[in-house]
């Protein structure tokens, strides 16, 4: 009886979940304004689309800092390449690049914010503080090549990064301030400032942190996800779309299911990101496979987890189109011990119903008792 309500309490929950559709966020926009030099007059506009399932990635990673060595693991910099990719082909020099970075994230509104945050957030949520920026600037510095640091001012709760240039600051308005570790410069970049024309340029540091001990954290141990980006473009990113089928949408642990879909624009060799939610746990990667000439894909998953799956494919874009993600399937795994299981307590069931019928037909007729004749007279 017991294991009766086990099953019925299990296929109850699975098809809460299956009925239940995954709710996530809309892929988010944002444009940045940049000149072409510190003290340049020309603009552009960088247009950044994250989208939803980039979002959702970064925002169910652990976030739990156990040293000051673990803020290296917030710094991103193949999720946030296509935006240094787009400041190289306005920058030919790494100062004014860096300078470029450092526009964008006085850019973004300060709030304090207890919990730390990866860039992909900081972009889509459209705040934080010093360490959050200092996340987001070390990430596009070094996706675009340069040597960059985290500077961490422990007694003054303060961060800020260091970046290595290949000369000394030539736009600094003072004094050039920098730190020394394992015998290479690192000029100072303070990522906190609203006041993105005017603000703090490579070199330059807050009066506060001149001499101010600071902790140097390298970034041997930062973000090496090479799986999703978000879109950059100095134009107008195109609108974008994906498919996604599963066949089939039930099976056993174990058993192979097949992923089909197609992109729009029909783009030959694009890679397409299969994201998976096994049971409500975090968003993994599944795998990575290639567009065909005709822009559509195929993928086959021999399938190691039991329960209830959420998948959904998902570009990345290009220079001309924005990210995009498919709506997220339910595929429903059931484990070989779910099965059997279910499959005994049928049997144990329907052999009681039959025994029950049995017993009942077989059972002697009760006879009533007659009332005594009563003699005439």
């Amino acid at each position: 009886m017991k294991k009766s309500k086990k099953i019925l309490l299990l296929s109850v929950l699975l098809m809460f979940f299956y009925l239940t559709p995954y709710s996530s966020s809309q892929n988010s926009s944002v444009s940045y304004e940049i000149l072409n030099h510190t003290d340049g007059t020309k603009h552009y506009r960088l247009n950044v689309v994250v989208q939803e399932s980039l979002y959702d990635y970064y925002r169910e990673r652990s976030h739990v800092l156990n040293s000051n060595n673990d803020f290296a693991k917030f710094v991103t910099p193949y999720a946030l390449k296509p935006i240094a990719d787009k400041l190289w082909e306005i920058y030919v020099d790494d100062e004014e690049f860096s300078n470029a970075v450092l526009m964008i994230v006085h850019q973004i509104p300060y709030e304090a914010t207890a919990q730390p945050k990866y860039p992909v957030e900081t972009i889509v949520d459209n705040n934080g503080d010093c360490d959050i920026f200092s996340y987001v600037a070390a990430s596009i510095i070094k996706a675009g090549g340069l040597n960059v640091v985290l500077l961490y001012y422990e007694n003054e709760t303060h961060m800020n990064i260091g970046v290595n240039l290949s000369h000394a600051p030539n736009d600094v308005r003072g004094q050039v301030y920098y730190v020394t570790y394992n015998g290479v410069r690192y000029y100072i970049a303070e990522t906190t400032g609203g006041d993105w024309q005017n603000g703090w340029r490579v070199g330059e540091c807050p009066e506060e942190l001149r001499n101010a001990y600071v902790q140097i954290i390298t970034l041997e141990n930062s973000d090496q996800s090479t799986f999703g980006q978000v879109s950059a473009s100095c134009k107008t990113l195109l609108s974008s779309a994906i498919s996604l089928t599963i066949s089939p949408k039930y099976l056993m642990q174990g058993g192979s299911v097949a992923f089909s879909g197609q992109l729009s624009p029909n783009l030959q060799n694009e890679t397409i990101t299969l994201y998976l939610k096994a049971n409500n746990s975090p968003w993994t990667i599944l795998d990575k496979i290639k567009t065909k000439s005709d822009g559509n894909f195929v993928y086959v998953w021999n399938t190691d987890v039991a329960g209830v799956c959420y998948v959904r494919a998902s570009w990345s874009g290009n220079e001309d189109y924005a990210g995009t993600d498919s709506p997220a399937q339910t595929l429903t795994i059931l484990s070989v011990f779910f099965v059997v299981l279910f499959g005994l307590t049928l049997i144990l069931a329907c052999g009681g119903i039959l025994i029950f019928f049995i017993s009942k037909r077989s059972r002697p007729a009760i006879q009533e008792p007659q009332a005594p004749e009563v003699p005439h007279i």
